[in-house]
């Protein structure tokens, strides 16, 4: 690579991290707006996602860049366009947490989760946070052996969803059905959060490796 692509490179990579960074911290606010129906927090979030946005756009036209006029190699190309899905990836993840934040407010000052679900929603809340932490380490360093405990996280997050979902279908179930809608859509919301960054993970291997995208499957250890 020549110099110039190089440093825009590494300026493309260092943002992404910092993207996951923030993608990080707003599900883990989110979540505790959520569980605590703490409003202020909830707005905070939804605010914050302009920021998101804002950084997913300038990936994108650094990568445009780039593409139209550094004339990289197929290597080259490989990273770049990687870069572009990733930054939009975690852009969704944005979102995802911005859902949670406004089903927040939607309830205020009610909470959309029942007293026997809220450990189970801090627990994919922690989740969502740690997935972000090591998905944001495959970025910044290129280790692809980060992938099996980005693939143990999701694991654990799609658990979480199937059991929310026997819950509300159980005959136990006493809290109605919009209750139950909501429960199954912020479940829903944590488990595609999940899913994002295992698409995430998935291109960095394709990156660093040359392996099609479509080949990579990430192996958990659990």
């Amino acid at each position: 690579m020549t110099p110039d692509f190089d440093t825009e490179l590494g300026t493309i990579r260092d943002e992404l991290v910092r993207m996951t960074r923030l993608v990080g911290t707003a599900m883990n606010c989110g979540t505790q707006a959520l569980l605590d129906a703490d409003l202020t927090l909830a707005e905070a979030v939804i605010a914050a996602d302009a920021r998101i946005d804002t950084m997913a756009n300038d990936v994108e036209q650094r990568c445009f860049d780039l593409i139209t006029d550094s004339a990289p190699t197929p290597d080259q190309l490989r990273v770049v366009i990687g870069s572009l899905r990733i930054a939009a990836s975690l852009e969704r993840m944005g979102d995802l947490a911005e859902h949670v934040a406004k089903q927040s407010r939607l309830r205020y000052p009610r909470t959309s989760v029942p007293r026997e679900l809220r450990a189970t929603f801090a627990e994919m809340g922690d989740l969502a946070e740690a997935i972000l932490t090591t998905t944001g380490a495959m970025i910044g360093t290129d280790d692809v052996d980060l992938a099996e405990e980005v693939a143990g996280h999701d694991d654990r997050i799609d658990a979480l969803h199937r059991g929310l979902f026997a819950a509300v279908l159980a005959p136990t179930w006493e809290h109605g059905v919009e209750v139950a809608v909501d429960v199954t859509l912020l479940s829903r919301y944590y488990e595609r959060y999940g899913d994002h960054a295992v698409s995430v993970a998935r291109r960095v291997v394709t990156m660093v490796t040359g392996a099609p995208y479509v080949g990579v499957v990430l192996e958990s250890a659990r």
